[in-house]
């Protein structure tokens, strides 16, 4: 019974926001013409299924979101505990990181483009630079938050530095890694939007800001729900395997 009521709970709000969503434009409160009803746009997504176009765009978002979340998740774990981990290491590294941390990834657009063109590479770049920097300062952050206490208990047992790594200090980080990947990966959908609006010919943000250009409306929406779905798929499917990882940890509900 309180699983059937959380999924009541959970979904009474998106009804909710349907309806009313769906309410506006048949009322003719506001124009069909600037916000198609979502039974409209469900229409066009079947369309679009059955026209074949569906599946392509969406393969060449999943793709480019996937290649740039996977390679940022690498390389910001990575460097991330290296620098949690070495103090000398941060300080000659951690200027250089803030000066690019500064720079928006929809800043260096023409950076991007210059360097790797306008094919799938400087698309995955400019996902990898959204993602990257939540998971490295997450993974920063994480090793440098462990309990003292803990690794001087593994060194007076006689651990190895390697031990004391994998076994104490990884673990304890990663709650706040996950954190770090659950952030980015809401920042790759963000930037695949913007990625995708420059020389894409498929993708789910092409197939929006094409759409907008051409005045199919219910189109445009078609990509924008789309992209949200994928958003919250991508977000379900990092905490499904955070959950699986720490099994160990279980957060306060003032409900309990």
């Amino acid at each position: 019974m309180r699983g059937a009521g959380r999924i009541v709970e959970r979904g009474l709000g998106i009804l909710v926001f349907l309806a009313l969503w769906e309410a506006l434009p048949r009322l003719g409160v506001v124009s069909d013409a600037y916000l198609s009803p979502p039974s409209a746009v469900l229409g066009t997504i079947v369309q679009l299924g059955f026209d074949g176009q569906l599946w392509k765009h969406i393969a060449a978002s999943l793709q480019r979101s996937l290649w740039g979340l996977l390679l940022a998740i690498a390389a910001g774990v990575t460097l991330g505990l290296l620098m949690g981990g070495w103090r000398r290491l941060e300080n000659i590294v951690d200027p250089v990181l803030q000066l690019f941390r500064q720079t928006s990834a929809f800043a260096l657009f023409p950076v991007f483009i210059l360097f790797l063109g306008i094919g799938e590479l400087s698309k995955v770049a400019i996902i990898f630079w959204a993602s990257f920097w939540p998971v490295l300062l997450s993974t920063i952050s994480g090793v440098k938050q462990v309990d003292r206490l803990l690794v001087n208990s593994a060194l007076s047992m006689g651990a190895s530095r390697r031990f004391i790594f994998f076994k104490v200090v990884l673990p304890a980080a990663l709650p706040s890694i996950f954190t770090g990947v659950r952030l980015a990966g809401a920042y790759c959908i963000t930037a695949l939007v913007a990625a995708e609006m420059i020389g894409a010919h498929s993708g789910l943000g092409f197939l929006t800001l094409n759409s907008q250009e051409t005045f199919q409306i219910p189109t445009m929406y078609s990509g924008i729900l789309l992209l949200a779905v994928l958003g919250l798929l991508l977000n379900y499917l990092l905490a499904l395997l955070e959950g699986r990882l720490l099994r160990w940890r279980k957060g306060l509900s003032l409900d309990d």
